[in-house]
């Protein structure tokens, strides 16, 4: 660590770094390991302790085509994501990732992840929707398991590795903007500590977003309280466009009420979903796959139940997730967690009763546009992919596009480690420690200082629970599973007075230390931009395609909708480029219509 004794005119102390990295879940610990193994000096950012990081809640498994448990290839895995993805995936991109997914796993059980074993000592794998052999014939155990808690040993696993490599870790630190010098390359984050209520300049030769998604835009999320967007909303402010964000996924089975995840594992392993009568619905609905096809036809499925009256439940708004008939042994063995979160959030033991779920969102499948090198891009000069210097994004926040408009569950863990290795292997090829640190502009952090003083001076104004709420209100009745025009022009019209409430944010507390209002003040500037960029980009798109249901128009639309959606948040803008694709080695997968 390197402290720089010469300061700006707003006199914020600075720490100087090869990297700093803005987020410590499975993505942000990967590129960091990578870094740190290499002799980089790195310094990762994060709100909450490493091991809380979001990825903990990740339950189902590592998507991967080792062919422990039956033939597997990762062709047939790649063409599972490109379909999954309703074709808008970059299929360069995606075959990177489906070829890396088993050279990622067995690198991970080397650095001690526990998996589940089968008796011959390989990893145990199971079914997971959407994962087929052979081009959609039959469905194919392709999820790397340690029982239902996969990201938490994942977690676990690398924070372990990066104790070993001596990474820095800044803990409860928050970043707050993104520092740009004239020529628009990427020279630094300022970020505020929270314990202190100080802010400091972290300057770097390259800085990596790796903050996770922003679930909690929506009333029902599956996602934990620390994912307010905060990458999104500091890349945007930065000038630089989001890509796809109306895509967002429902997760089938929330437990209803409470929103907290059911893990596609359940059904992986043999769990099934029934309406009020009793019957296994999605037989018609999905005649091959049924309960294993993907994410958003199940939760439209269910949602259809729902709407149809064969909802379960005294007001008739939830299914039936039935397990009980997999035996005791089987729960116990491979679904421990899930029994837990059942019996203290449902009320109900699964061994005996089924549990009750909702569709809940999920995942975004859109975020910062990057490259396969985690290399974040925007429009330049007619280039729509020109490089922007010194900024990477990797994981949830990031859009290489591998999920295009629906992610396959387990591919969000392979999407961590794949690019979050990748995105440190091209930092590492740089040779960083040639290069010196390009000087930052004389008003560097003053736009952060300038948010900070807003929040300090405010004698009167919005609360940031009230406006925070109501714009999870509008985002869960305007954007939800089943969209309409009407629905969304006035989802867009209420966001924007939002966004305008926003603007005049009182905290009543001044105090430094440990200010939670602040923080959370400062969390809602990141929510506001993703909603906006949400309900925008959702607005525009007259198809329907993956998790974007729209009821006024049902089909997808190819011909003038196979393109990713840009938002840019300098006037609420849209621009759109081309969907890559053309794979690396193989023919493209041209589009069909998806049936299951």
């Amino acid at each position: 660590m390197v402290d720089v004794n010469t300061h700006l005119a707003n006199n914020l102390p600075r720490r100087r770094y090869d990297a700093v990295i803005v987020g410590a879940g499975g993505a942000g610990m990967r590129c960091s390991l990578q870094l740190a193994e290499a002799g980089l000096n790195v310094a990762v950012l994060t709100k909450v302790f490493p091991t809380r990081s979001h990825t903990v809640a990740a339950q189902g498994g590592i998507g991967a085509s080792l062919g422990n448990m039956s033939e597997d290839n990762w062709y047939w895995h790649m063409f599972d994501t490109v379909k999954g993805s309703d074709y808008l995936g970059d299929q360069d991109a995606i075959e990177f990732m489906c070829r890396e997914a088993p050279k990622v796993v067995y690198e991970l059980e080397h650095f001690g992840m526990p998996f589940d074993r089968n008796p011959d000592g390989t990893i145990y794998q199971r079914p997971f929707g959407g994962h087929t052999a052979n081009f959609g014939e039959k469905p194919v155990q392709r999820a790397c398991a340690a029982a239902d808690r996969t990201g938490h040993a994942m977690l676990h696993t690398l924070y372990q590795r990066n104790v070993r490599a001596r990474t820095q870790f800044f803990v409860e630190w928050m970043a707050l903007d993104i520092l740009r010098d004239a020529d628009g390359d990427v020279v630094g984050v300022i970020a505020l500590e929270m314990e202190t209520g100080e802010c400091m300049i972290l300057e770097s030769k390259v800085t990596v977003f790796a903050t996770g998604g922003a679930g909690r835009i929506w009333a029902a999320s599956t996602n934990a309280f620390i994912n307010t967007g905060d990458g999104m909303g500091m890349t945007t402010r930065a000038g630089i466009p989001l890509e796809d964000m109306e895509f967002w996924q429902f997760h089938p089975t929330g437990v209803a009420g409470a929103g907290v995840l059911i893990t596609e594992g359940v059904r992986g392993e043999g769990g099934i979903l029934l309406n009020k009568h009793g019957e296994r619905f999605m037989e018609r609905y999905a005649p091959t796959l049924k309960d294993l096809a993907p994410r958003d036809f199940v939760s439209r499925s269910m949602d259809q139940e729902i709407k149809e009256g064969r909802g379960a439940g005294p007001d008739g708004d939830y299914v039936l997730l039935k397990l009980d008939h997999l035996g005791a042994d089987t729960i116990m063995k491979r679904l421990p967690s899930i029994r837990e979160i059942a019996i203290k959030f449902a009320n109900v033991d699964p061994i005996k009763d089924p549990i009750p779920v909702v569709p809940t969102i999920h995942y975004q499948m859109g975020g910062i546009p990057t490259n396969v090198h985690g290399q974040v891009v925007a429009p330049k000069d007619g280039n729509p992919n020109a490089i922007v210097n010194g900024l990477y994004a990797i994981g949830e926040c990031a859009c290489v596009s591998v999920h295009g408009a629906n992610r396959l569950g387990t591919n969000s863990l392979l999407d961590l480690l794949v690019f979050g290795r990748a995105a440190g292997n091209h930092i590492v090829a740089q040779g960083l420690k040639q290069h010196g640190h390009k000087p930052l502009p004389a008003d560097a952090g003053d736009f952060s200082l300038a948010r900070l003083a807003r929040l300090d001076g405010s004698r009167s104004g919005e609360k940031v629970q009230d406006v925070a709420n109501d714009i999870r209100r509008t985002m869960q009745a305007h954007c939800g599973v089943f969209r309409t025009s009407e629905l969304l022009s006035q989802g867009v019209t209420k966001i924007m007075e939002l966004a305008e409430r926003a603007k005049d944010m009182h905290i009543a507390d001044k105090s430094k230390v440990f200010n939670t209002a602040r923080v959370e003040a400062l969390e809602l500037d990141n929510l506001v931009e993703t909603a906006k960029a949400t309900i925008v980009s959702a607005e525009a798109r007259k198809e329907s395609r993956g998790a974007h249901a729209h009821r006024d128009y049902s089909e997808r639309n190819d011909e003038q909708w196979l393109r990713h959606t840009l938002y840019y948040s300098q006037g609420n803008r849209l621009e759109y480029k081309p969907v890559n694709m053309k794979p690396l080695t193989v023919e493209t997968f041209k589009p069909k219509a998806r049936t299951f």
